[in-house]
């Protein structure tokens, strides 16, 4: 049993599947918890005699068994979407280059939804046998692990992770020796190590400057996710781009698709490139057509500052061996990153660089596809704007991640047992509408009691942190049965996480009225650098002492996929709050859909197009204001109107049973229109047949049209 269950360990498919996480929470749940829930680690403390000793005394080993088998089973299997239609890209994969991933909480190298994004394409390539190798960096200190010290403001620490304690392998060669890749810059050569890590059927490679051949400064890059100056970024950027190309090299991958996710990666098509000018014998020009109709770029961001730029003198030092191997002049290559290609002091941005490289283009929603060809629309000077070529792919989550395990039994019980592997399909769900109201809200209940549980835990152990008096067992801090509204997001301003407190007065009636209480969780972090972001979660601390919303509204610290899985599954109302069209899509609230909660949002990223009247609820109207004091205004006003006339009537309108029949039914019909059309399942079809087999020279005419769009 013990080798079955490190084996399992190895393999990050146990983190879409609840029956091993189980197993070895089950064994020591204490000890489970304190590794962050991270398998590798929790085996390495317990003994193999307690191992036995617990799989007799809790009969584990016929469940260890039937998981390790059944990941045996799914890595061999060929009766699989990609077996049948993906052919090709057995041969050539998909690399899929992205900053960040992620994947799960205890592999700390993701900051947020871009990242969260990610590990969920490669968690539905895996279940699709859609093959993509991930390609990203190590960080040893990850983003930062948040607190809030006594006034509330943002205090910011390091997250240490020792890769040899987690689901990671070094990568070798056939003779065993360690992969290293090594990146010639101005200044010197950055080398790093390759660490590889198993999704399912996918891979994950990441690259690792922590080695003993850099100096300390160049040891120290890959640190950090999103730390550092310019100088750093675009040396970082410059491993994940250039040294992960290397890296697939080395490890006998040729790609027969280059999919960057966000500018970040984007120098990945310069060393592709170099790549196919050393292997052919032409020159750039003759390569760069080539290299386009083999790159899909997907750009996330419509917000000005989110796009990497970097100097002229910058970019040459980091670039220049590089620019001298594809025989380019300085002033070509920056003019590949530039929106005015004649302004040779104009900075080099990623995302030009990106779109300029690339054949298949996309936004990430269907609003965001639209911001984009306006945003990026002078790059095509003889085109119209709707003749911008940049398509979207609406983002989608991966839904055996997100679920509650009670929720997913619920769902194998009305929808069928093979439910998860048609969840792409509307008539999957058709049978939702068929399940008792009770039954679902019973269910919905259990989830919100259990978020309650979690969240005083979070915060008394947050309050002893700052030497803050326990309040104790019996003081007041949220309610089980009250309505709870979540908000976790990145707290940069344009998100606008302060929008509730705009009016005080109006707030304190809303969550104190004592037969319809309101109660909100907010988490999430800022960034290092954002001040404006950190005011907003200490306004919102304040509020959390002010007497009239104590127990009542509460932040929890350090949100990473452990708080959101606990949020997502358990709120009843979750909330969301752009300045549009500010949000290019958003994922959070698809997550809260099918733990049947329902969603208040802006008319913004996925929401804009998911909205239909019945299945959430809408704030404003979608109009967009020019003075962004009076759209904050409208917005407030509309929020308060939609809490107070909508969905705390419907919430507390109950049955004889103490069912909210009108709150169910709408639960049941946001579950039916929205799960399958914003699920991972199908953003990846969407990317595979709209962009990847045809990037790879393999679309027929089979291939039924999606809703994926491309140049």
């Amino acid at each position: 049993m013990d080798a079955e269950l490190r084996e399992l360990a190895r393999n990050l498919y146990w983190t879409w599947h609840p029956e091993v996480v189980e197993v070895f929470r089950d064994l020591d749940p204490e000890l489970w918890r304190s590794v962050n829930h991270n398998p590798v680690a929790f085996l390495e403390q317990l003994a193999r005699e307690t191992i036995e000793e617990k799989g007799e005394t809790l009969a584990l080993e016929p469940r260890v068994a039937h998981a390790f088998h059944g990941l045996r089973a799914f890595l061999a299997s060929e009766d699989t979407w990609g077996a049948r239609h993906a052919g090709p890209l057995r041969a050539a994969p998909v690399a899929y280059f992205s900053a960040e991933f992620g994947i799960h909480e205890s592999l700390p190298i993701y900051s947020g939804g871009l990242g969260v994004l990610a590990g969920d394409h490669l968690k539905a390539a895996s279940d699709l046998d859609i093959p993509i190798v991930g390609v990203g960096l190590f960080y040893g200190q990850g983003y930062f692990a948040q607190s809030l010290d006594e006034n509330g403001w943002q205090q910011e620490r390091p997250v240490h992770s020792d890769p040899e304690k987690l689901p990671l392998e070094r990568a070798t060669h056939p003779d065993g020796t360690p992969v290293t890749v090594t990146v010639a810059t101005r200044g010197g050569d950055i080398n790093a190590a390759v660490w590889s890590a198993r999704v399912g059927s996918a891979r994950l490679v990441l690259l690792d400057t922590n080695v003993s051949e850099n100096d300390e400064s160049t040891r120290n890059l890959t640190a950090q996710l999103y730390g550092g100056d310019n100088g750093v970024r675009i040396r970082q950027e410059l491993v994940l781009g250039v040294g992960g190309m290397r890296a697939l090299d080395a490890l006998g991958i040729r790609p027969g698709v280059v999919h960057l996710n966000e500018g970040h990666s984007a120098f990945a098509v310069l060393e592709l490139a170099r790549r196919y000018m050393e292997r052919d014998g032409r020159a750039f020009r003759e390569v760069r057509e080539k290299i386009a109709n083999h790159t899909v770029f997907t750009t996330h961001t419509p917000v000005a500052a989110g796009h990497d730029r970097f100097p002229p003198d910058l970019a040459e030092h980091a670039l220049g061996p590089l620019r001298d191997a594809i025989g380019l002049g300085h002033h070509s290559l920056m003019a590949l990153g530039r929106e005015n290609a004649r302004h040779r002091e104009e900075p080099f941005c990623m995302t030009v660089l990106g779109l300029n490289m690339a054949r298949a283009r996309n936004g990430v929603s269907n609003l965001h596809g639209r911001v984009s060809r306006a945003m990026w629309a002078h790059l095509w000077p003889s085109r119209g704007v709707d003749e911008v070529p940049i398509g979207h792919v609406t983002n989608g989550i991966h839904l055996p991640s997100w679920i509650a395990t009670p929720m997913a039994r619920l769902y194998q019980r009305h929808l069928g047992n093979d439910w998860a592997h048609r969840v792409d399909d509307p008539r999957t769900w058709e049978a939702v509408a068929r399940i008792d109201p009770a039954e679902l809200w019973q269910q919905h209940e259990i989830l919100r009691s259990k978020l309650v549980g979690f969240v005083r835990k979070r915060v008394r152990a947050q309050m002893a942190a700052r030497g803050e008096a326990d309040p104790g067992e019996t003081a007041p801090l949220l309610d089980r049965r009250a309505l709870t509204i979540g908000f976790a997001r990145r707290f940069a301003t344009y998100k606008r996480g302060d929008l509730l407190l705009r009016d005080l007065d109006r707030l304190a009636a809303l969550v104190g009225d004592p037969e319809r209480p309101v109660q909100i969780v907010f988490a999430g972090k800022a960034h290092p650098r954002d001040d404006g972001g950190k005011r907003i979660i200490q306004r919102v601390f304040e509020i959390t002492r002010d007497a009239r919303f104590r127990g009542r509204i509460v932040f929890l610290e350090n949100h990473d996929m452990n708080v959101a899985r606990h949020l997502k599954q358990g709120v009843d109302l979750w909330l969301n709050t752009p300045r549009r069209p500010l949000e290019a899509s958003g994922t959070s609230g698809q997550k809260v859909v099918a733990n049947g909660g329902l969603n208040c949002s802006i008319l913004d990223g996925w929401w804009a197009e998911a909205y239909d009247g019945f299945n959430g609820f809408a704030i404003g109207d979608g109009g967009e204001h020019v003075d962004d004091e009076t759209q904050n205004a409208r917005d407030a006003e509309s929020l308060f109107e939609v809490l107070e006339n909508q969905v705390v009537p419907l919430f507390y309108d109950r049955n004889h049973e103490d069912v909210p029949l009108g709150w169910v039914a709408r639960q049941k019909h946001a579950i039916q229109t929205l799960a399958w059309r914003f699920s991972a399942r199908r953003m990846l079809l969407d990317y595979a047949l709209g962009c990847y087999l045809p990037a790879a020279g393999a679309r027929t005419s089979s291939f039924p049209a999606r809703s994926g769009s491309t140049e």
